[in-house]
């Protein structure tokens, strides 16, 4: 994408509904051109038949061309790029002639034992999850890096805790795997004085549940399950808010959506996000989460290039 002016530049991974689109859509409220990037897209002479419109953020009618055109129509400045994050090449082929903002939400789900858990949904989460996040790093840090740097990047990924493994564990394998990524990644651009110029990796993750299309099909089965649920905008917010916060107060968090717009955005009253006026959502996170760092925490001992031993 080539800005029609001076906004920044955001590219959204997996944004074509549920909280995604949300973050998208507010990016662009907030002045940014969006790249409006994932799998599934409507072809652009189906567009104008689309009825209602926008349609529900949570159907399969919402692709990346639908919130591409909700965005412009509103005023706003977006792009629909077609991106498979299972291939890399088709992560290559994404516009990266600028970038400011990543926000990698792309994720494939399937909760079950071990046993219940078949080798080709092993593979697939892994693939759309960890790697989809690992070769989309790979081809935009570079363009969040170099000549003025100032990149931020937020992945949806939680905090890391053995309760998170249980009965999920293949999912969890990747989903983990996205949050050691931002660990590792924060390491790196602090070693590279990366951080002081105001580049930065975090983890985001919600501290209720959100409506989505994967919560609508216990929302059909038992309508009281909304009042556990609160809106994307909660973790659009945070995702805003973690953008505007200090990037050595960002770097290398696994924070909550609700967590953080307490404590860095002044939040008090959540009552807006319920998704049934007046419930108050059931917290499905710890209140209390493990610290990662050790006591040695700084002391790597000497550093080798395994490559060249």
């Amino acid at each position: 994408m080539t800005p029609t002016n001076t906004r920044k530049v955001a590219l959204v991974v997996g944004a074509s509904r549920g909280i995604g689109r949300q973050i998208a859509v507010d990016l662009a409220k907030e002045g940014y051109a969006v790249v409006v990037a994932a799998k599934s897209t409507t072809p652009q002479p189906d567009l104008v038949n689309i009825s209602p419109f926008p349609p529900d953020p949570n159907s399969p009618q919402s692709t990346i061309a639908t919130v591409a055109r909700e965005i412009t129509l509103a005023g706003g400045e977006a792009t629909a790029i077609p991106v498979d994050t299972t291939d890399y090449a088709s992560i290559q082929r994404l516009a990266y002639a600028r970038l400011d903002v990543l926000i990698y939400n792309a994720g494939a789900i399937y909760w079950a034992p071990v046993s219940q858990t078949p080798m080709k949904r092993f593979r697939l989460m892994q693939r759309v999850n960890v790697e989809g996040l690992y070769g989309t790093l790979q081809e935009a840090l570079p363009h969040l890096t170099t000549k003025k740097p100032r990149g931020r990047i937020v992945v949806v990924s939680p905090p890391i805790y053995s309760r998170f493994f249980r009965g999920k564990t293949a999912y969890a394998v990747g989903k983990v795997g996205m949050s050691v990524l931002v660990k590792g990644l924060a390491m790196d651009l602090e070693r590279e004085g990366l951080v002081e110029k105001g580049v930065s990796v975090a983890g985001l993750w919600p501290a209720t549940a959100i409506e989505s299309a994967a919560t609508d099909q216990f929302t059909r089965k038992d309508p009281s399950y909304a009042r556990d649920l609160r809106k994307p905008t909660i973790f659009s917010d945070a995702v805003l808010a973690l953008l505007k916060a200090p990037a050595s107060l960002m770097n290398g968090q696994l924070e909550l959506d609700e967590d953080f717009l307490k404590k860095h955005a002044g939040v008090t009253d959540f009552s807006k996000y319920a998704v049934v006026p007046g419930a108050s959502p059931r917290r499905i996170m710890p209140t209390e989460l493990p610290d990662l760092t050790v006591k040695e925490q700084d002391d790597e001992g000497m550093r080798l290039d395994s490559s060249k031993l």
